[in-house]
């Protein structure tokens, strides 16, 4: 069987639950993904992966401000990234990004309607993922996720490792920060670690005339990204950014027409289960 680790994205934090119990609930929705069934338990061979996922959205948790997912509570950091990623979703030059609130209500608006997006949930997204990928960009939870990661990939053993989301950033520093930890496919899924002056040059270890490139124990790097997916950004960005990651896959097949970041239509994507299939 197949041992898979995931290394979830924004938006995962399951209060009242332990990490271990967290971790253990997203594995088998994981596993239940990749099988095309039911959450089912992800040891219980029925998907035919052996699937744990490591947990850290509890460590993005910032006291005092847990409940706080709306634009009128991002700080001015929070806002830069903002900016930064609406200018790499084609923002119109009329449309202010800006730092206050209402120029930032203007551009999500804009962006809402022009993807056929809710704007509810849009303004949603933007506040907790920001929220989270600056919490983890500056704050010690970057070495307390970058822990669990390797913690769990030496108890795990994979052969596949799958990274979504800012998950593919806690992944990328893990994997270059151990270089004894070793896994034969990594596949990053809708993965933000291109995105210039946002994420890209505050990477560690930093880019290198502005060049990223494989982790010494990765034995193979493809990325996925569905062309929609507004926090893949730029398009192509990874593949051009990094050295050694495999461009076979192809670029412009959607992974889902509306839901194109939840890491269940990722996981069951035909182009993943096209990747996994030599290594089951």
């Amino acid at each position: 069987m197949m041992r898979i680790l995931g290394v979830h994205g924004v938006g995962n934090h399951r209060p009242g639950q332990s990490p271990e119990a967290a971790s253990a609930a997203l594995a088998g929705i994981w596993a239940a993904a990749l099988a095309g069934t039911t959450p089912v338990p992800a040891d219980s061979g029925e998907a035919g992966y052996e699937v744990a996922v490591a947990y850290y959205a509890d460590v993005l948790q910032r006291p005092g401000r847990q409940g706080e997912d709306d634009l009128d509570s991002l700080d001015a950091f929070e806002r830069e990234l903002v900016a930064a990623w609406l200018d790499e979703c084609g923002l119109p030059d009329a449309t202010a990004a800006g730092r206050a609130t209402a120029p930032l209500r203007q551009a999500l608006a804009w962006l809402a309607r022009a993807h056929g997006l809710g704007r509810p949930a849009t303004d949603w997204f933007v506040a907790r993922f920001f929220r989270e990928v600056s919490t983890y960009l500056r704050t010690q939870a970057r070495h307390e996720a970058r822990a669990r990661v390797a913690e769990l990939m030496v108890a795990h053993r994979p052969r596949v490792l799958l990274a979504h989301s800012l998950g593919s950033v806690v992944t990328y520093e893990t994997l270059w920060e151990n270089p004894s930890l070793r896994v034969e496919l990594l596949v990053t899924l809708g993965s933000p670690l291109a995105l210039p002056h946002a994420v890209f040059p505050r990477l560690h270890p930093a880019p290198v005339d502005q060049r990223g490139g494989r982790p010494p124990g990765v034995g193979r790097w493809v990325n996925l990204a569905d062309p929609g997916d507004l926090v893949a950004l730029p398009p192509g960005g990874v593949e051009s950014c990094f050295e050694g990651v495999d461009r076979e896959q192809p670029k412009t097949q959607p992974i889902h027409a509306f839901d194109f970041h939840r890491v269940v239509n990722y996981l069951a994507a035909p182009q993943l289960r096209t990747l996994l299939a030599p290594y089951t």
